[in-house]
């Protein structure tokens, strides 16, 4: 099945593998990688985070087993009142429900898009492709080129967050 994200994945040639899972697989990051066979890790979690001040919105990868510390999602964003999108918020700016966001092919110029480093280290990744059941195995390289993501440190407290 062709969806919007493999279309855009073609025209900039970028390579990637479709691969499918039963829909009637339970929610989650860990369910989805049990699915495919990957570690749990390698299923991107795609969350939208909103800027509360402003109303940015931003995308935040992390693998299936992390969660991001607040004080480095708040650095790298670059605002100390951040909160998780609402569902329709996430509806509105992606053109996704919750739990298939593709990791690209819907940001507008300028959309910020973060992925937690230690992802770049793992062989293969597994993105939403935008529909409940099909998903995008892609290597970490050709995902930040994809979603033009700024590689940050989200999960680990005694590193810098942005590397320096």
């Amino acid at each position: 099945m062709k969806l919007p994200p493999h279309n855009y994945l073609e025209e900039r040639n970028i390579p990637y593998e479709a691969r499918s899972f039963p829909p009637d697989t339970e929610k989650g990051a860990t369910n989805v990688a049990h699915a495919l066979g990957i570690a749990e890790r390698q299923a991107v979690k795609t969350l939208i985070f909103q800027v509360v001040d402003t109303g940015e919105s931003v995308l935040v990868m992390l693998g299936g087993d992390q969660n991001a510390i607040s004080g480095n999602l708040k650095k790298a964003i670059g605002s100390r009142n951040i909160r998780m999108a609402d569902p329709d918020v996430v509806k509105a700016t992606t053109g996704y429900v919750i739990g298939s966001i593709p990791a690209f092919g819907w940001q507008p110029q300028g959309f910020r898009s973060f992925l937690e480093a230690s992802l770049v280290q793992e062989p293969i990744l597994g993105t939403g492709a935008g529909q409940w059941g099909e998903e995008i195995m892609i290597t970490p390289e050709n995902l930040i080129q994809a979603s033009s993501a700024i590689v940050v440190n989200l999960t680990e407290r005694d590193r810098p967050v942005n590397g320096s």
